[in-house]
């Protein structure tokens, strides 16, 4: 009796994506998605093997960055958006890693969250 297995579903990817990079001071977490918002590949440095104080360097962004570009270009991308948000060290060794692999990056917009008077002060503390 020969079992059915189920068909592996294909996704159709366009040839053009938005990359999420998240840079903290801890990790580098860079994520590749569709135009709608649907996550196709990711990467971070804790993903790509760094442990503690060495995923938050340059080196271990763009090794994440690299990564994630490897799975989405070998299913087809081949233009990029680049959105970045944060202010770790892996910002711009993360874009240039991007880059480098092979995709064309054709905007790249700053995101990172800015207070504008933050929050409240906390009260004088009495002598």
């Amino acid at each position: 009796m020969a079992i059915n297995k189920p068909k592996k579903r294909r996704v159709e990817i366009s040839t053009n994506g938005i990359a999420h990079i998240r840079a903290t001071f801890n990790n580098t977490i860079v994520t590749i998605t569709s135009p709608d918002g649907e996550t196709l590949a990711w990467g971070s440095g804790g993903s790509v093997g760094f442990k503690g104080t060495k995923k938050a360097t340059p080196h271990a962004a763009a090794e994440a960055a690299q990564e994630a570009a490897k799975k989405v270009y070998k299913q087809g991308m081949k233009e990029l958006e680049v959105i970045v948000k944060g202010c770790g060290a892996g910002r711009e060794s993360a874009i240039r890693s991007l880059v480098g692999s092979g995709l064309i990056v054709h905007k790249i917009t700053d995101l990172t969250p800015i207070p504008h008077n933050g929050c409240r002060a906390p009260k004088q503390r009495n002598p």
